[in-house]
Protein backbone atom coordinates (compact mmCIF):
# COMPACT_ATOMS: atom_id res chain seq x y z
CA UNK A 1 0.00 0.00 0.00
CA UNK A 2 1.25 3.48 -0.81
CA UNK A 3 2.06 5.18 2.53
CA UNK A 4 1.31 8.57 0.97
CA UNK A 5 -2.34 7.69 0.33
CA UNK A 6 -4.73 9.83 2.41
CA UNK A 7 -5.66 8.17 5.69
CA UNK A 8 -9.24 9.30 5.02
CA UNK A 9 -9.63 6.08 3.04
CA UNK A 10 -9.70 4.28 6.38
CA UNK A 11 -12.38 6.57 7.76
CA UNK A 12 -15.21 6.31 5.32
CA UNK A 13 -13.82 7.55 2.00
CA UNK A 14 -12.48 4.27 0.65
CA UNK A 15 -15.76 3.19 -0.90
CA UNK A 16 -16.08 6.44 -2.84
CA UNK A 17 -12.46 6.29 -3.93
CA UNK A 18 -12.94 2.72 -5.16
CA UNK A 19 -15.98 3.73 -7.21
CA UNK A 20 -14.22 6.71 -8.76
CA UNK A 21 -11.13 4.65 -9.60
CA UNK A 22 -13.29 1.87 -11.04
CA UNK A 23 -15.08 4.40 -13.25
CA UNK A 24 -11.71 5.51 -14.64
CA UNK A 25 -10.60 1.93 -15.28
CA UNK A 26 -13.94 1.16 -16.92
CA UNK A 27 -13.78 4.07 -19.36
CA UNK A 28 -10.08 3.64 -20.13
CA UNK A 29 -9.95 -0.15 -20.47
CA UNK A 30 -13.50 -1.48 -20.74
CA UNK A 31 -15.68 -3.81 -18.71
CA UNK A 32 -13.53 -6.90 -19.23
CA UNK A 33 -10.49 -5.17 -17.71
CA UNK A 34 -12.38 -4.20 -14.57
CA UNK A 35 -11.51 -6.23 -11.49
CA UNK A 36 -11.30 -5.65 -7.75
CA UNK A 37 -7.58 -6.36 -7.85
CA UNK A 38 -7.02 -3.89 -10.70
CA UNK A 39 -8.95 -1.16 -8.89
CA UNK A 40 -7.04 -1.78 -5.66
CA UNK A 41 -3.73 -1.57 -7.48
CA UNK A 42 -4.71 1.64 -9.25
CA UNK A 43 -5.79 3.17 -5.96
CA UNK A 44 -2.73 1.94 -4.08
CA UNK A 45 -4.47 -0.14 -1.41
CA UNK A 46 -4.18 -3.81 -0.58
CA UNK A 47 -5.93 -6.23 -2.92
CA UNK A 48 -8.21 -7.27 -0.04
CA UNK A 49 -9.30 -3.71 0.80
CA UNK A 50 -12.15 -3.47 -1.77
CA UNK A 51 -13.88 -6.55 -0.38
CA UNK A 52 -14.82 -4.64 2.76
CA UNK A 53 -17.20 -2.60 0.60
CA UNK A 54 -17.69 -4.84 -2.44
CA UNK A 55 -17.68 -8.59 -1.69
CA UNK A 56 -17.62 -9.37 -5.41
CA UNK A 57 -17.02 -7.71 -8.76
CA UNK A 58 -20.76 -7.84 -9.34
CA UNK A 59 -21.27 -5.62 -6.29
CA UNK A 60 -18.75 -3.12 -7.64
CA UNK A 61 -20.29 -3.08 -11.11
CA UNK A 62 -23.71 -2.51 -9.54
CA UNK A 63 -22.35 0.46 -7.58
CA UNK A 64 -20.95 1.89 -10.82
CA UNK A 65 -24.35 1.52 -12.47
CA UNK A 66 -25.99 3.35 -9.56
CA UNK A 67 -23.57 6.23 -10.11
CA UNK A 68 -24.17 5.99 -13.83
CA UNK A 69 -27.94 6.30 -13.58
CA UNK A 70 -27.57 9.31 -11.29
CA UNK A 71 -25.33 11.03 -13.84
CA UNK A 72 -27.61 9.91 -16.66
CA UNK A 73 -30.70 11.46 -15.11
CA UNK A 74 -28.75 14.61 -14.23
CA UNK A 75 -27.62 14.99 -17.85
CA UNK A 76 -31.20 14.89 -19.11
CA UNK A 77 -32.43 17.17 -16.33
CA UNK A 78 -29.69 19.73 -17.00
CA UNK A 79 -30.45 19.78 -20.73
CA UNK A 80 -34.15 20.26 -20.00
CA UNK A 81 -33.42 23.08 -17.55
CA UNK A 82 -31.68 24.99 -20.35
CA UNK A 83 -34.55 24.46 -22.79
CA UNK A 84 -37.86 26.23 -23.29
CA UNK A 85 -40.73 24.77 -21.25
CA UNK A 86 -42.92 23.72 -24.20
CA UNK A 87 -43.34 19.95 -24.78
CA UNK A 88 -41.33 19.71 -28.02
CA UNK A 89 -38.35 21.60 -26.60
CA UNK A 90 -38.42 19.48 -23.45
CA UNK A 91 -38.50 16.22 -25.41
CA UNK A 92 -35.64 17.29 -27.66
CA UNK A 93 -33.64 18.48 -24.68
CA UNK A 94 -34.05 15.16 -22.88
CA UNK A 95 -32.89 13.39 -26.03
CA UNK A 96 -29.83 15.66 -26.23
CA UNK A 97 -29.02 14.98 -22.58
CA UNK A 98 -29.39 11.24 -23.17
CA UNK A 99 -27.01 11.30 -26.15
CA UNK A 100 -24.53 13.61 -24.44
CA UNK A 101 -24.25 11.25 -21.50
CA UNK A 102 -23.72 8.20 -23.73
CA UNK A 103 -21.06 10.07 -25.73
CA UNK A 104 -19.22 11.19 -22.59
CA UNK A 105 -19.23 7.82 -20.79
CA UNK A 106 -19.81 5.05 -23.33
CA UNK A 107 -18.42 2.18 -21.25
CA UNK A 108 -20.52 3.09 -18.23
CA UNK A 109 -23.54 3.56 -20.48
CA UNK A 110 -23.11 0.03 -21.85
CA UNK A 111 -22.66 -1.41 -18.36
CA UNK A 112 -25.83 0.23 -17.05
CA UNK A 113 -27.93 -1.62 -19.60
CA UNK A 114 -26.11 -4.97 -19.39
CA UNK A 115 -28.54 -6.80 -17.15
CA UNK A 116 -26.40 -9.93 -16.83
CA UNK A 117 -23.56 -8.04 -15.13
CA UNK A 118 -25.61 -6.24 -12.48
CA UNK A 119 -27.62 -7.12 -9.39
CA UNK A 120 -31.12 -5.86 -10.16
CA UNK A 121 -32.32 -6.96 -6.73
CA UNK A 122 -30.22 -4.13 -5.32
CA UNK A 123 -32.57 -1.40 -4.07
CA UNK A 124 -30.11 1.43 -4.77
CA UNK A 125 -29.86 0.36 -8.41
CA UNK A 126 -33.58 0.00 -9.00
CA UNK A 127 -34.20 3.37 -7.35
CA UNK A 128 -31.51 5.16 -9.37
CA UNK A 129 -32.80 3.65 -12.63
CA UNK A 130 -36.38 4.58 -11.76
CA UNK A 131 -35.44 8.19 -10.99
CA UNK A 132 -33.59 8.54 -14.30
CA UNK A 133 -36.48 6.98 -16.19
CA UNK A 134 -38.84 9.62 -14.80
CA UNK A 135 -37.16 12.13 -17.12
CA UNK A 136 -38.53 10.13 -20.06
CA UNK A 137 -41.91 9.72 -18.39
CA UNK A 138 -42.19 13.48 -18.00
CA UNK A 139 -41.31 14.37 -21.59
CA UNK A 140 -43.48 11.58 -23.01
CA UNK A 141 -46.59 12.64 -21.06
CA UNK A 142 -47.51 15.58 -23.36
CA UNK A 143 -47.15 13.25 -26.34
CA UNK A 144 -49.62 10.79 -24.76
CA UNK A 145 -51.95 13.71 -24.06
CA UNK A 146 -51.68 14.85 -27.66
CA UNK A 147 -52.59 11.34 -28.83
CA UNK A 148 -55.55 11.22 -26.45
CA UNK A 149 -54.19 8.29 -24.46
CA UNK A 150 -55.46 7.81 -20.92
CA UNK A 151 -54.84 4.18 -19.99
CA UNK A 152 -51.60 3.60 -18.11
CA UNK A 153 -50.58 0.79 -20.46
CA UNK A 154 -51.03 3.00 -23.52
CA UNK A 155 -49.07 5.84 -22.00
CA UNK A 156 -46.31 3.44 -21.02
CA UNK A 157 -46.18 2.20 -24.62
CA UNK A 158 -45.51 5.78 -25.74
CA UNK A 159 -42.75 6.10 -23.13
CA UNK A 160 -41.19 2.92 -24.46
CA UNK A 161 -41.41 4.20 -28.03
CA UNK A 162 -39.62 7.42 -27.10
CA UNK A 163 -37.05 5.46 -25.11
CA UNK A 164 -36.43 2.88 -27.81
CA UNK A 165 -35.77 5.47 -30.51
CA UNK A 166 -33.33 7.57 -28.53
CA UNK A 167 -31.66 4.53 -26.92
CA UNK A 168 -31.15 2.97 -30.33
CA UNK A 169 -29.47 6.14 -31.58
CA UNK A 170 -27.28 6.22 -28.47
CA UNK A 171 -26.13 2.64 -28.99
CA UNK A 172 -25.36 3.29 -32.66
CA UNK A 173 -23.21 6.18 -31.50
CA UNK A 174 -21.27 4.33 -28.78
CA UNK A 175 -20.74 1.40 -31.17
CA UNK A 176 -19.18 3.74 -33.73
CA UNK A 177 -22.01 3.55 -36.27
CA UNK A 178 -22.78 7.24 -35.74
CA UNK A 179 -20.31 9.90 -34.73
CA UNK A 180 -21.16 11.89 -31.58
CA UNK A 181 -21.27 14.99 -33.77
CA UNK A 182 -23.81 13.57 -36.21
CA UNK A 183 -25.89 12.12 -33.38
CA UNK A 184 -26.06 15.27 -31.28
CA UNK A 185 -25.41 18.37 -33.38
CA UNK A 186 -28.95 18.64 -34.78
CA UNK A 187 -32.26 18.44 -32.96
CA UNK A 188 -33.04 14.72 -32.58
CA UNK A 189 -35.87 13.62 -34.86
CA UNK A 190 -38.14 10.93 -33.46
CA UNK A 191 -41.74 9.82 -33.61
CA UNK A 192 -42.52 11.93 -30.56
CA UNK A 193 -40.72 15.00 -31.86
CA UNK A 194 -42.56 14.83 -35.18
CA UNK A 195 -45.97 14.62 -33.49
CA UNK A 196 -45.22 17.46 -31.08
CA UNK A 197 -43.73 19.58 -33.86
CA UNK A 198 -46.95 19.20 -35.85
CA UNK A 199 -48.93 20.10 -32.75
CA UNK A 200 -46.82 23.24 -32.31
CA UNK A 201 -47.36 24.26 -35.94
CA UNK A 202 -51.10 23.82 -35.59
CA UNK A 203 -51.16 25.96 -32.46
CA UNK A 204 -49.05 28.66 -34.15
CA UNK A 205 -51.38 28.72 -37.14
CA UNK A 206 -54.43 29.00 -34.88
CA UNK A 207 -52.83 31.85 -32.96
CA UNK A 208 -52.06 33.73 -36.19
CA UNK A 209 -55.64 33.37 -37.44
CA UNK A 210 -56.91 34.93 -34.22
Amino acid sequence: MNPDRPKAYHHGDLRRALVQTALTVLEESGTEALSLRRVAAELGVSHAAPTHHFPSLRHLRTALAVEGFARFGASMAAARARAKPDPLAQLQAAERGYLAYAAAQPALFRLMFNRALLDWDDAALTTAAHVAYQQLVQVAAPLSDRLGLRRASDRQAVEHQVWAQIHGRAHLMVDGKLTPQSATKAEPVSFGALVLAEDRRNKDCSAKRK
